[in-house]
C-alpha cells in the first residue's frame, strides 16, 4: 500500500471525532507549494494559473481527478504525473503535445500534434516553420497516416492543400508540386518517391498524378 495512502487512512481515524487542536494540525497539510517539471512550451505561470483553486486544499484528501480537469483545459498538456510532497506541496510532471503542422481550416487556426489532437494556436518560435494544412482535421489524419505506411520523408513537405473534390496537393521544400488523385493515391506516392531523388527528374518542378495510371511533368 503507498505510504500517502497509509497516512490517510492513519489520519482519518485519528481525526474522526475532531476538537479544535486537530484542526490545526489538519490544515498543516493544505497546499501551499506547486512545483511545476518538464513543460517546454508552457510557462510555469501558465500552469500554476490553471491550479490556483487547489492552493490550500488538503493534500491529504485532494482528488487527482480534480487536478486532471483542471489541467486538460489547455490543449498542449498531454497528460501529467502528480506526486505529493507531504506536508504541503505537489510535484506535477508534464507531458506536452508535439506540434507537427499548422492547420488553417476557414478562417481559424490551430497546431495539430503528432497524434492529430487540436492544440490552440499561439505563436512558438521553435515551430514557426512548420507546414501548413490547409483543409480539415478529419481528412489530413487520412492522408498523414496513408503517408507514413510508404515511409514518406515529412521533413521534405512544406505545404498539404487540400481541395474541395477531397483531393490533395503536396508541395516539397525544394518547390516540388505533387498533385495526387482523388482516390487510390498510394501507388503515386510511391511513384513519387521512386524518382525524387532521380538526376533525369530534378528539372521538373509539376508531378501530376491526377489521370489514372499517368504521370505529367512539367
Amino acid at each position: 500500500m503507498k505510504k500517502q495512502t497509509v497516512i490517510a487512512i492513519v489520519l482519518f481515524f485519528l481525526f474522526s471525532t475532531i476538537n479544535p487542536s486537530q484542526k490545526i494540525i489538519i490544515s498543516k497539510f493544505n497546499i501551499k507549494k506547486i512545483q511545476i517539471e518538464n513543460n517546454f512550451l508552457l510557462r510555469e505561470n501558465e500552469i500554476k494559473e490553471l491550479l490556483v483553486n487547489i492552493y490550500d486544499e488538503n493534500l491529504l484528501f485532494l482528488n487527482n481527478s480534480k487536478i486532471e480537469k483542471l489541467l486538460m483545459v489547455n490543449s498542449f498538456i498531454e497528460s501529467f504525473d502528480i506526486k505529493k510532497k507531504y506536508p504541503n506541496s505537489l510535484k506535477i510532471r508534464i507531458f506536452e503535445k508535439k506540434p507537427i503542422v499548422i492547420l488553417i481550416n476557414k478562417k481559424d487556426k490551430f497546431y495539430l500534434s503528432d497524434k492529430i489532437d487540436l492544440i490552440k494556436f499561439k505563436e512558438l518560435q521553435n515551430y514557426k516553420d512548420l507546414p501548413y494544412v490547409f483543409g480539415n482535421k478529419e481528412e489530413f489524419k487520412i492522408i498523414y497516416n496513408n503517408l507514413r505506411k510508404v515511409n514518406f520523408p515529412f521533413n521534405i513537405i512544406k505545404k498539404y492543400t487540400l481541395y474541395e473534390s477531397k483531393r490533395w496537393d503536396l508541395e516539397t521544400i525544394n518547390e516540388k508540386l505533387i498533385k495526387l488523385p482523388q482516390k487510390n493515391y498510394m501507388e503515386s506516392l510511391k511513384n513519387y518517391l521512386s524518382l525524387k531523388d532521380k538526376k533525369n527528374f530534378k528539372k521538373y518542378q509539376i508531378f501530376d498524378y491526377r489521370i489514372k495510371n499517368q504521370l505529367i511533368l512539367k
